[in-house]
């Protein structure tokens, strides 16, 4: 039990700071007008096109993007985008995580979704990030090392999804789902009993947090002596810190395996591990942190699955579009709704996300002659898991909205720079 709480709290504190990240650059998009400028040019050609209705372009055997794009499917992804900008900017935390099984829900064949959510990332970052203002406690050696490693991370990911792929589609959609179902059914479930704790204790507070001080682990892993030595965190600490470019690497290379696998862009866990793990400051973490995600989601994006054809433009210009939207509406929602219940709607999105995937497995099984399960039974258990899916994105969606709508007049006074409500300030 205490080792999967600290692997809890670990991977919310990393679903809470990819969530902040993504509110940031959100944020910064929104409130420029060259930037939304751009964003309409980007957009423009892919709503000309879709208004060419070309039927069913999911593909069958192939995964390549398709030539022509139906109207449904770009709205379909404005609403992936909308719900996952609402809880992301409403929770603060695991928008990002239910983006690919939404996706694959849909229909969309889960090397596509990823490559897609990976561009969709890329895209977002490059317009928004305000590299300039973050990147001032950047230790250039540890940037390196985190970097080199991450760029290996992403061909062994893109490599292994490809792989599967080619030898199997059956079987790379069950390694992307049972990915995807261990890690949200672990999260899923550990938030659930946290928020049923807390409700019971009557906790109304924020999810959990985490201080940027050193902690046990981060003080073993700098005390491991493995050359090169790389210096950082002069600024803050006397003679600064020390840590081995080997380990800063290998933590590279798992960002990067996990952002290509699951098209997250890595930066959800490189936060965390970067403050938890090794005992870097959360102002050099930050910085990096940026440069990791528009490297990472960049190079996974572009080598790995847009040149062999694994990216839908138009869906992730679509998510982009419906992610900006659900992002500031779910912000400014946190005002006027209690903590307890964002943290109630977090497990049970996350918990929705997990039944999903774990629903496809038993069809996918039997595709690969693993099982032998009657296929209407299958067909009927895929199908109860993507309605109770939409259902509960739906629920949580138009609870926001109506939340959002009913109290219009007491916002539109408000000042707009909300920060989602799970995620806290780093000093």
């Amino acid at each position: 039990m205490g080792i999967g709480r600290r692997v809890f709290e670990f991977l919310k504190m990393a679903s809470v700071a990819h969530a902040k990240w993504d509110y940031e650059v959100s944020m910064s998009i929104l409130k420029q007008r060259k930037k939304m400028w751009i964003l309409f040019i980007m957009l423009l050609p892919i709503l000309v096109v879709a208004m060419v209705d070309a039927g069913d372009m999911l593909g069958s055997k192939t995964a390549y993007a398709p030539a022509f794009y139906s109207t449904d499917i770009f709205l379909i992804s404005i609403a992936i985008g909308l719900c996952a900008g609402l809880i992301t900017g409403c929770i603060g935390a695991g928008g990002g995580f239910i983006i690919t099984p939404a996706l694959m829900a849909a229909g969309v064949k889960g090397i596509l979704a990823v490559g897609t959510d990976l561009f969709h990332i890329f895209a977002k970052a490059i317009m928004g990030t305000a590299v300039h203002k973050k990147l001032g406690n950047v230790s250039v050696k540890l940037a390196i090392a985190f970097l080199v490693g991450s760029a290996g991370g992403t061909f062994i990911g893109g490599a292994i999804n490809k792989g599967l792929y080619d030898y199997d589609p059956n079987l790379s959609e069950a390694f992307i789902s049972l990915i995807y179902a261990v890690l949200l059914g672990f999260l899923g479930f550990y938030a659930l009993a946290d928020f049923l704790k807390s409700r019971k204790s009557h906790d109304t507070g924020d999810a959990h947090g985490g201080g940027s001080g050193m902690t046990n682990l981060s003080i073993k892993v700098q005390n491991i002596n493995i050359p090169p030595a790389i210096r950082f965190d002069e600024d803050f600490v006397p003679g600064g810190k020390k840590i081995s470019g080997v380990i800063v690497a290998l933590g590279g290379v798992v960002v990067g395996l996990m952002a290509a696998i699951m098209g997250v862009g890595g930066g959800f866990i490189t936060f965390p591990m970067f403050v938890y793990v090794f005992g870097v400051s959360s102002m050099t973490t930050v910085g990096t942190d940026i440069l990791q995600i528009i490297f990472t989601a960049g190079l996974a994006a572009t080598t790995q699955y847009a040149i062999y054809g694994y990216v839908f433009y138009t869906l992730a210009m679509g998510m982009l579009l419906g992610s900006l939207i659900g992002i500031q509406v779910g912000a400014l929602t946190t005002k006027v709704v209690k903590g307890i219940h964002i943290r109630g709607f977090y497990a049970v999105s996350i918990l929705a996300g997990f039944i999903n995937r774990a629903a496809t497995l038993p069809k996918k099984l039997v595709d690969l002659e693993v099982i032998n399960w009657s296929k209407p039974v299958v067909k009927g258990i895929e199908s109860a898991g993507n309605i109770i899916f939409w259902v509960v994105v739906a629920a949580f969606a138009a609870w926001v909205i109506g939340k959002f709508v009913v109290n219009i007049g007491t916002l539109r006074g408000e000042d707009d720079s909300v920060a989602p409500v799970l995620v806290k300030e780093e000093v």
